[in-house]
């Protein structure tokens, strides 16, 4: 009697919202089968059985939200009934229902309340939660804790200042719609899971990261040049077409692999430098944006990159992205050229220490090495690095790098 479970479907996955069945109450169900579709704090992802039966019943209404671990489904093999199920179980729900979830369930909000700290005794934290405090001066009696019995956790000592403490901050929202309602067509969205995450993760980069910017005006016409031959033979080869990215791409992970030092991450009391280059990319999605990430992306050649990126893009946009498909990174690109952005700075994607913002190749006048004023095509590649692991030096040796191999992209063919 398989009692089904909210999986773990990202490294910081705590709860789930149950988008969508896709199975009914008394369908039979394969090894396999997707039985529902599920929002974490990254994306929508199909969630797979892993046991046959007859999904006997159906623990969370479309909508609800659930903590991991927590029970939502009911598969039972042939000859059982659900009268022998653990005694206890959830209140099964009416099949397929499409307004509230159970009572049981608790709602997304706004923003956690958070919980009284302990009054008495030594004060309830996590080992992480006092490490964070120590390395950032945080006084942990003054935070609420917003973890079990009001123990603190390491988001609560990432939201309190530096030398201090208190509560956990109210979102911006709530007060503004507060102090001065909403106006004539005016109209309040929910945060969906991934936006919340969005918001948090960008929020403690931005002002716990110490951020430094550089960026390269980069010549793109031997790229541009390159891949119209290289274009114009797979035409008439029947084979995939490269796209500007798909040299970036590669560059970017070269680059990375000649100069070791960006591809690193802060952790405390350590600089953590890896071994292998797996870059993150940030595509967007529907809800907002995610990264997938191309293992060793140094190793791989130009088309098997590019093959790869467009199958990642095609899952991401069509939720059906794996955790180990967006997980994994070590340093991160984003690009708004296709959007006709000249440049512009990113914020790090933590635990990294840098991020590429790739602007639009744009057709300027220049002068060349003969002082002609003739058309160029320029392109604006621009660095966000972490200071506490990446200096100027190498952030500068890493672009170096990096122009080189966008200027003279037959290096890329080797």
């Amino acid at each position: 009697m398989p009692i089904v479970t909210m999986p773990k479907l990202s490294d910081t996955m705590v709860e789930g919202t149950l988008v969508k069945w896709v199975k009914n109450k008394g369908d039979k169900v394969e090894v396999g089968d997707i039985l529902a579709e599920v929002e974490t704090d990254k994306a929508t992802m199909e969630m797979e059985a892993f046991d046959e039966g007859t999904l006997s019943e159906l623990y969370v209404a479309e909508g609800g939200t659930i903590k991991v671990g927590d029970k939502i489904a009911l598969i039972l093999a042939d000859g059982e009934t659900a009268d022998t199920a653990p005694a206890a179980q959830s209140t099964p729900i009416a099949e397929k229902p499409k307004t509230s979830a159970p009572a049981a369930t608790t709602p997304l909000a706004l923003a956690p309340r958070a919980a009284a700290p302990a009054t008495t005794g030594r004060t309830k934290a996590s080992p992480l939660a006092r490490k964070i405090a120590a390395t950032r001066g945080v006084n942990l009696s003054s935070i609420a804790g917003t973890g079990p019995g009001g123990r603190i956790v390491k988001k609560d000592v990432e939201n309190a200042p530096a030398g201090g403490g208190g509560g956990v901050a109210s979102p911006a929202t709530p007060s503004i719609r507060a102090a001065h309602g909403i106006a004539g067509e005016e109209k309040i969205i929910a945060l969906t899971g991934m936006r919340k995450t969005i918001a948090e993760r960008l929020l403690a980069s931005k002002t716990q990261i110490p951020h430094f910017y550089l960026s390269v005006t980069m010549d793109a016409g031997p790229l541009m040049v390159l891949r119209k031959e290289l274009n114009a033979m797979a035409e008439k080869d029947g084979g995939q077409k490269l796209t500007v990215n798909d040299f970036i791409l590669l560059a970017a992970a070269r680059a990375a692999a000649e100069v070791p030092k960006i591809n690193a991450a802060y952790d405390g009391d350590a600089i953590i430098e890896y071994a292998e280059v797996n870059l993150a990319v940030a595509v967007a999605i529907e809800d907002g944006l995610i990264t997938p990430v191309i293992k060793k992306a140094n190793t791989l050649t130009l088309r098997e990159i590019s093959a790869q990126m467009k199958e990642l893009a095609a899952k991401a946009r069509g939720k059906k992205l794996k955790p180990e498909e967006y997980q994994g990174g070590t340093i991160t690109l984003s690009s708004l050229g296709g959007y006709g952005i000249d440049s512009f700075l990113p914020i790090i994607n933590p635990p990294q220490s840098f991020i590429l913002g790739i602007g639009a190749i744009i057709k300027q006048p220049v002068v060349n090495e003969q002082d002609q004023l003739v058309v160029g095509h320029r392109l604006v590649i621009s660095g966000s690095g972490d200071h506490r692991v990446v200096d100027g030096a190498v952030a500068a040796e890493y672009m170096n790098a990096l122009r080189r191999l966008v200027e003279k992209p037959a290096l890329l063919l080797l």
